[in-house]
């Protein structure tokens, strides 16, 4: 299942965005698998808020040049039952290819743990360690405070007006 947080939707003049989290855990040293969260509590977040670089609502501003996107948070419950008791490294990743991004500096995405997870921040084809430790029970479960910073220039918007993604989680397992 995927989590899509919907960005902006294309009424009245403003931008369309959605977004999707996904879960998965990693090790430097083993291949990462992507983490399942289709057992997280909702798989499409609206955004909260949409604002301009001009201070006032996207679909309300004259010449927006930047997009701040926030979700607030946003629960995870993956699925790490196969990895118990077992050292482990999380990743949070955005993907590479978004389309309608033309450059991956066009798209900053942050976050805020809730205690669980760390903070951080990424762009198109990188991800960022969230978590490492000993997984020791089935399901983890932690919520992110999620934004979007998007630079609209790099933005081409889609026929269907909708742009987005589906950034995940991915573990990787010590020997």
């Amino acid at each position: 299942m995927t989590r899509r947080p919907a960005l902006l939707t294309p009424r009245a003049g403003s931008w369309a965005l959605a977004a999707a989290l996904l879960a998965g855990a990693a090790s430097p040293v083993a291949a990462a698998d992507r983490l399942d969260d289709s057992a997280s509590p909702r798989s499409r977040v609206p955004a909260q808020v949409v604002m301009s670089n001009e201070g006032r609502p996207l679909a309300d501003s004259l010449n927006p040049v930047t997009a701040t996107v926030k979700f607030g948070r946003v629960d995870y419950k993956l699925a790490t039952a196969r990895y118990v008791g077992r050292q482990a490294r999380i990743y949070y990743v955005v993907p590479a290819q978004i389309n309608g991004l033309r450059s991956p500096a066009g798209l900053r995405v942050d976050w805020r743990g809730y205690g669980l997870f760390a903070s951080g921040s990424a762009r198109p084809g990188e991800r960022q360690l969230v978590w490492t430790g000993t997984v020791r029970e089935a399901w983890m479960s932690d919520g992110l405070d999620l934004s979007f910073q998007l630079d609209l220039r790099e933005l081409q918007r889609p026929r269907d007006g909708q742009f987005g993604f589906e950034s995940y989680f991915e573990i990787e397992v010590s020997p």
